[in-house]
C-alpha cells in the first residue's frame, strides 16, 4: 500500500480543519450539502461532457493505483533478462519458448514471442516501442481526466458562491441571516479550490508518476530483449540495465 497517499489526505484536510478550529471557527460551518452538490456535480458533469465514457471508466479503475501502485520489480526483471541471455547463448533463442507462457506481463510476452520467432533486433524494438507509446497515451488519458477536474472545480466553486450570494441578497433587511448566507456561499469556493488542489491535481500527478514508472520498466525490458537478440555478453547487459534502477 502507498502510505504517502493516506498520509497526504490526512495532513492536507486535517491542516484545514485544524486551522479552522484554531481560529475559533466552527467545523460545521464548512459543511454545506448544496455547495458540495454544485461543485462536485458540476465538475463531474463538465468532465463527462469533454471525456468519452471509456476514458472515464479507465480513470476510475486507475484510481486504485493511489493505494496499490503497479508492482514493478526492476531488480528481478534484470535477473530474468540475464537468465534469458544465458539460456539463449547455450540453447539458442528457441530455448526461451517455454518462458513465454510463464511470463505474466503481456508486453514482455509479446517481446519474448518476437525474440523466439527470430525477429530482428530493430524490429523487436520498433514494435515494442509502438506498444509502449500506445499504452502510455491510454494511461495518460486517465490522468488527464483528473487534471481536467482540477481545472473546472475552482471555477464551478465560484459559480456556487455567486448562486449563494444571490440567495443571501434576499436577507438584506435581516443582517444576522445575511451574514450566515454570505458565509455559506463562500463554502462553495472553498470546496472548489480545496478539491482541486488537495484531490484532483495531486491524483493526476501521482498517476503520471506511476505511468512513467511503468514506462521506465518497459524501456528496461525492451533494452534487455534487444540485447538478448543481439547475443550480447550477459555482463554487458547487466551493466547497461542497472542504469534504469537510478531513474
Amino acid at each position: 500500500m502507498d502510505k504517502s497517499t493516506l498520509l497526504g489526505l490526512i495532513i492536507g484536510f486535517g491542516a484545514i480543519l485544524l486551522g479552522q478550529a484554531w481560529e475559533g471557527g466552527s467545523l460545521l460551518a464548512l459543511l454545506s450539502v448544496p455547495a458540495f452538490v454544485i461543485v462536485v456535480g458540476g465538475t463531474i458533469g463538465a468532465v463527462l461532457l469533454q471525456t468519452p465514457l471509456v476514458v472515464v471508466r479507465r480513470s476510475i479503475a486507475q484510481l486504485s493505483w493511489l493505494f496499490t501502485p503497479p508492482k514493478l520489480e526492476l531488480e528481478q526483471s534484470i535477473q530474468k533478462i540475464l537468465s534469458w541471455s544465458h539460456a539463449s547463448r547455450h540453447e539458442g533463442l528457441l530455448g526461451l519458448e517455454n518462458q513465454i507462457l510463464d511470463e505474466p506481463d503481456p508486453f514482455v510476452q509479446k517481446g519474448l514471442t518476437l525474440l523466439v520467432d527470430g525477429a530482428e533486433a530493430s524490429k523487436i524494438r520498433e514494435m515494442l516501442d509502438i506498444e509502449m507509446v500506445m499504452q502510455r497515451e491510454v494511461q495518460l488519458d486517465a490522468a488527464k481526466t483528473y487534471e481536467a477536474m482540477g481545472g473546472y472545480s475552482p471555477t464551478i466553486g465560484i459559480i456556487g458562491a455567486v448562486l449563494g450570494l444571490i440567495q443571501a441578497m434576499n436577507y438584506l433587511s435581516e443582517p444576522d441571516l445575511l451574514g450566515v448566507g454570505i458565509a455559506t456561499a463562500f463554502v462553495a469556493t472553498i470546496y472548489g479550490v480545496g478539491f482541486a488542489n488537495l484531490l484532483y491535481l495531486p491524483i493526476a500527478n501521482k498517476m503520471r508518476y506511476h505511468i512513467y514508472s511503468i514506462v521506465n520498466y518497459q524501456e528496461l525490458m525492451v533494452e534487455g530483449l534487444v540485447a538478448v537478440a543481439h547475443g550480447e555478453n550477459p555482463r554487458n547487459i547487466e551493466l547497461r540495465l542497472r542504469a534504469f534502477l537510478e531513474q
